[in-house]
Order: structure tokens, then sequence, then C-alpha cells
């Protein structure tokens, strides 16, 4: 099994991953042209020349992160994937000098096993009013807002990145 930063090639797998739990309600879905527009966000988790799990960093402001499509395939859960991929996205984060890394999600119990705390959605400006207004869900969106402060919590470093 091996985390490794996204390529192009990897767009379709990934679209078809996200889109997979956007149809069950658990991730916002997303486009193809979206996927390769943001593909420098992207880790992916591959087995066996198989894409089996993707997670995005993207950068909403100077000290503010976001990761975001974080899926892992069915039958490769709960073999730690998510957690390796969210570690590989705060090692990326602790890097490019974010403060804050933040998650809007329905795993309230897997962000908190990671140190993620639960905030108001209020203390996150700058993605309410750039990417959330446009939401379908917006303004009744029922994902729970956490995030991690990077510069109190110390990151293990032992994705196999």
């Amino acid at each position: 099994m091996v985390i490794r930063k996204a390529k192009l090639k990897d767009a379709g797998e990934i679209y078809n991953l996200i889109n997979h739990y956007a149809k069950e309600g658990i991730l916002l879905p997303r486009s193809l042209n979206s996927i390769y527009e943001n593909i420098r966000d992207f880790w992916v988790c591959e087995e066996g020349g198989n894409l089996i799990g993707c997670a995005s960093l993207h950068i909403v402001w100077e000290d503010l992160a976001e990761i975001k499509s974080l899926a892992v395939s069915e039958e490769h859960k709960g073999r730690g994937i998510g957690t390796m991929l969210v570690e590989a996205c705060l090692k990326e984060a602790e890097e490019l000098g974010v403060k804050r890394v933040f998650v809007l999600t329905y795993a309230h119990d897997f962000f908190s096993k990671l140190n993620f705390e639960e905030v108001e959605k209020i203390k996150l400006p700058h993605k309410v009013w750039g990417e959330c207004i446009n939401c379908v869900k917006f303004p009744s969106c029922d994902e729970i807002a956490m995030w991690i402060d990077l510069e109190k919590v110390s990151l293990k470093h032992d994705a196999k990145v």
C-alpha cells in the first residue's frame, strides 16, 4: 500500500470514488473538471495498481486549509487508510506553514480520534463565503465543522508517504 500525491491519470478513479459516496449523501459530488483543476490538492492510496482511497488538502487562506473529499473504497475500509490519508494532508499542511486545518464532516468520531475539535462554522468565514454560499446544502448544512491547530498538536509524521 502506497500513499502518494495524485497524478493526472488518477482523476477518473478519484471521480468515481468520491461520487460513489456522493450518491449516498456522505460526500459532496465533484465534477471531473473540478478534480483535474485541483489534482495537485489530492493524495491517493494505491494498492496493487488500484486506487483505493483519496483525500484533498485545499488551501483556503494564509493560515487555513481544508481536508476535502476523503474517501476509501468500501472493500478497503477499516484498514487505517483514511487515517493515513489525513496524516499525509496534515503533514503537507504543516510543511506549507498552515496553522489550522478543518473539515466539514459527518464522521465526527473518526476526526476526534485524530485530534480534531468541533468548531462553529462561523469561525470559518473564508470557507463559508468563498465556497459554502454556492453549495446545494447552504444555508442548511448539516455537516459538522471540526479543526485541528497544528501549532498545538504534535504530528507523528509516520504516514507512509
